[in-house]
């Protein structure tokens, strides 16, 4: 029993990884806190200076 046991979870394991590397995840990249700010900070000054020109 142990041997049947043992074969099954070796070959679902190597299925398991198989199927994961199929299956990429969707999941977007974290962006910290103080990046997100950074970022908005940035996109702040690029409207006003598109206001600026525009006006």
């Amino acid at each position: 029993m142990n041997r049947k046991k043992k074969i099954k979870s070796t070959l679902l394991a190597k299925q398991k990884k198989a199927n994961a590397k199929l299956h990429k995840r969707n999941k977007p990249k974290y962006i910290s806190k103080a990046e997100r700010e950074k970022i908005a900070q940035q996109q702040d000054a690029e409207r006003q200076n598109s206001d600026e020109q525009g006006a």
